[in-house]
Protein backbone atom coordinates (compact mmCIF):
# COMPACT_ATOMS: atom_id res chain seq x y z
CA UNK A 1 0.00 0.00 0.00
CA UNK A 2 2.76 2.47 0.74
CA UNK A 3 4.67 1.73 -2.85
CA UNK A 4 1.77 2.70 -4.37
CA UNK A 5 0.66 6.08 -2.61
CA UNK A 6 4.24 6.76 -2.96
CA UNK A 7 3.95 6.00 -6.70
CA UNK A 8 1.27 8.42 -7.16
CA UNK A 9 2.62 11.02 -5.37
CA UNK A 10 5.79 10.21 -7.64
CA UNK A 11 3.59 10.78 -10.95
CA UNK A 12 1.49 13.37 -9.76
CA UNK A 13 4.74 15.95 -8.73
CA UNK A 14 6.38 15.06 -12.68
CA UNK A 15 2.74 15.94 -13.86
CA UNK A 16 3.35 19.11 -12.03
CA UNK A 17 6.85 19.69 -13.11
CA UNK A 18 5.91 18.92 -16.83
CA UNK A 19 2.85 21.76 -16.46
CA UNK A 20 5.38 24.30 -14.99
CA UNK A 21 7.51 23.30 -17.41
CA UNK A 22 4.80 23.77 -20.03
CA UNK A 23 3.90 26.98 -18.45
CA UNK A 24 7.37 28.69 -18.65
CA UNK A 25 7.89 28.00 -22.31
CA UNK A 26 4.88 29.42 -23.12
CA UNK A 27 5.60 32.21 -21.23
CA UNK A 28 8.82 32.69 -23.06
CA UNK A 29 7.68 31.90 -26.10
CA UNK A 30 5.05 35.10 -25.46
CA UNK A 31 7.95 37.16 -24.42
CA UNK A 32 10.19 36.20 -27.71
CA UNK A 33 6.47 37.22 -29.63
CA UNK A 34 6.46 40.66 -27.98
CA UNK A 35 9.89 41.40 -28.64
CA UNK A 36 9.32 40.28 -32.20
CA UNK A 37 6.63 42.29 -32.41
CA UNK A 38 8.52 45.48 -30.30
CA UNK A 39 11.20 45.38 -33.21
CA UNK A 40 9.44 45.12 -36.29
CA UNK A 41 7.22 47.97 -34.93
CA UNK A 42 3.75 46.36 -36.52
CA UNK A 43 1.03 43.88 -34.74
CA UNK A 44 -0.49 41.53 -37.49
CA UNK A 45 -3.57 39.72 -36.44
CA UNK A 46 -1.40 36.50 -37.27
CA UNK A 47 0.48 38.11 -34.37
CA UNK A 48 -2.45 38.50 -32.15
CA UNK A 49 -3.88 35.18 -32.93
CA UNK A 50 -0.66 33.30 -31.68
CA UNK A 51 -0.59 35.68 -28.47
CA UNK A 52 -4.61 33.94 -28.11
CA UNK A 53 -3.33 30.70 -28.57
CA UNK A 54 -0.16 31.41 -25.67
CA UNK A 55 -3.41 32.50 -23.76
CA UNK A 56 -5.25 29.57 -24.37
CA UNK A 57 -2.15 27.19 -23.01
CA UNK A 58 -1.47 28.81 -20.33
CA UNK A 59 -5.36 29.18 -19.23
CA UNK A 60 -5.61 25.02 -20.01
CA UNK A 61 -2.34 24.53 -17.53
CA UNK A 62 -4.14 26.89 -15.16
CA UNK A 63 -7.94 24.24 -15.11
CA UNK A 64 -5.62 21.61 -14.63
CA UNK A 65 -3.84 22.82 -12.15
CA UNK A 66 -6.67 24.27 -10.35
CA UNK A 67 -9.02 20.70 -10.86
CA UNK A 68 -6.81 18.03 -12.13
CA UNK A 69 -9.11 17.69 -14.81
CA UNK A 70 -8.56 18.79 -18.58
CA UNK A 71 -11.40 19.25 -20.25
CA UNK A 72 -11.62 18.22 -23.99
CA UNK A 73 -12.93 21.52 -25.37
CA UNK A 74 -9.78 23.82 -24.70
CA UNK A 75 -7.55 21.96 -27.02
CA UNK A 76 -10.41 22.36 -29.41
CA UNK A 77 -10.60 26.04 -29.36
CA UNK A 78 -6.68 25.54 -29.44
CA UNK A 79 -6.83 23.48 -32.78
CA UNK A 80 -9.86 26.11 -33.98
CA UNK A 81 -7.41 29.39 -33.61
CA UNK A 82 -4.42 27.40 -34.49
CA UNK A 83 -6.19 26.63 -38.26
CA UNK A 84 -7.27 30.26 -38.30
CA UNK A 85 -4.24 31.21 -38.22
CA UNK A 86 -2.59 28.95 -40.50
CA UNK A 87 -5.41 30.14 -42.88
CA UNK A 88 -4.91 34.06 -42.65
CA UNK A 89 -0.96 33.91 -42.35
CA UNK A 90 -0.73 31.32 -46.06
CA UNK A 91 -4.32 32.48 -48.03
CA UNK A 92 -2.30 33.74 -50.69
CA UNK A 93 -0.36 30.35 -51.42
CA UNK A 94 -3.39 28.23 -50.60
CA UNK A 95 -5.81 26.45 -53.11
CA UNK A 96 -9.30 26.39 -53.18
CA UNK A 97 -9.36 22.72 -51.81
CA UNK A 98 -7.04 23.07 -49.09
CA UNK A 99 -9.18 26.18 -48.15
CA UNK A 100 -12.31 24.47 -48.22
CA UNK A 101 -10.43 20.99 -46.22
CA UNK A 102 -9.15 23.84 -43.48
CA UNK A 103 -12.66 25.23 -43.44
CA UNK A 104 -14.08 21.90 -42.86
CA UNK A 105 -11.83 21.03 -40.31
CA UNK A 106 -12.81 24.35 -38.03
CA UNK A 107 -16.41 23.65 -39.05
CA UNK A 108 -15.96 19.54 -37.83
CA UNK A 109 -14.01 20.89 -34.89
CA UNK A 110 -16.69 23.94 -33.71
CA UNK A 111 -19.43 21.82 -34.14
CA UNK A 112 -17.59 19.23 -31.77
CA UNK A 113 -17.70 21.31 -29.60
CA UNK A 114 -20.96 22.23 -29.48
CA UNK A 115 -21.71 18.54 -29.24
CA UNK A 116 -19.56 18.21 -25.96
CA UNK A 117 -21.04 21.35 -24.56
CA UNK A 118 -24.17 20.07 -25.25
CA UNK A 119 -24.06 16.79 -23.75
CA UNK A 120 -22.13 18.37 -20.78
CA UNK A 121 -25.02 20.19 -19.79
CA UNK A 122 -28.25 17.34 -21.12
CA UNK A 123 -26.27 14.64 -19.18
CA UNK A 124 -23.84 16.13 -16.55
CA UNK A 125 -21.92 13.56 -14.31
CA UNK A 126 -20.99 15.96 -11.89
CA UNK A 127 -24.05 15.22 -9.85
CA UNK A 128 -23.25 11.49 -10.21
CA UNK A 129 -20.24 11.71 -8.69
CA UNK A 130 -21.16 14.12 -5.70
CA UNK A 131 -23.40 11.74 -4.88
CA UNK A 132 -21.25 8.65 -4.97
CA UNK A 133 -18.76 10.60 -2.66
Amino acid sequence: MKIKQITHQTLVLIEIIGLLIIAICTLIAVGFEISRMFNNKVITLADLLLLFIYLEVIAMVAVYLESGKLPVRMPLYISIVALARYMILDMKNLDTLRILGIAGAIFIIGATVLVLRYGHCKFSYDDKNQDES
